[in-house]
């Protein structure tokens, strides 16, 4: 696949968490990606990415949704686990510098528009009172007061007295 772009793997990988139960929206793609990276790139950049994808037969999409071909799927499994969001990215860009395409696909591209349209339900989304399912809990004192150290004994006396 050529040529190779960071934003194709991220929204590889964006894709993968976001369609994991069922196909995406567009809107769950995005908010993935902001996940990952914590900027959303402009929307002529994702439009080219998907339009890159989709060519390749990387992205398939049914009924305005998203979701990996079984291609992708591939490329994406068995990342390392506790690798950051950035040797993941160059894992899978890697992994997309081999990827051989069988011809070109029907490309699927979400306009710009839609595209500034999820972006906008997003950000809307993450102002609202709803939860954002993609977003990382945010830790509060209180529960980093009851896990300090709730699973620890005091050392013995004979322990103690060594140190």
């Amino acid at each position: 696949m050529h040529p190779l772009h960071d934003i194709d793997a991220l929204l590889l990988l964006a894709l993968a968490l976001a369609s994991k139960r069922r196909p995406a929206e567009l809107a769950e793609a995005v908010a993935a990606v902001d996940l990952l990276q914590g900027a959303i790139p402009s929307e002529a950049k994702l439009a080219e990415s998907f339009q890159r994808l989709s060519t390749n037969g990387l992205v398939c999409a049914e009924e305005g949704r998203f979701t990996l071909s079984t291609a992708s799927q591939a490329i994406v499994t068995g990342l390392p686990k506790k690798a950051d969001t950035a040797e993941r990215i160059f894992e899978v860009r890697q992994r997309l510098a081999a990827h051989v395409a069988q011809g070109e696909q029907v490309a699927v591209m979400p306009t710009v528009e839609q595209l500034s349209a999820a972006i906008l339900a997003h950000r809307a989304s993450g102002q609202g009172a709803g939860k954002n399912l993609l977003m990382p809990k945010p830790k509060t004192a209180e529960t980093e007061k009851k896990r300090a150290g709730h699973w620890r004994k005091p050392a013995s006396a004979a322990r103690r007295r060594k140190g």
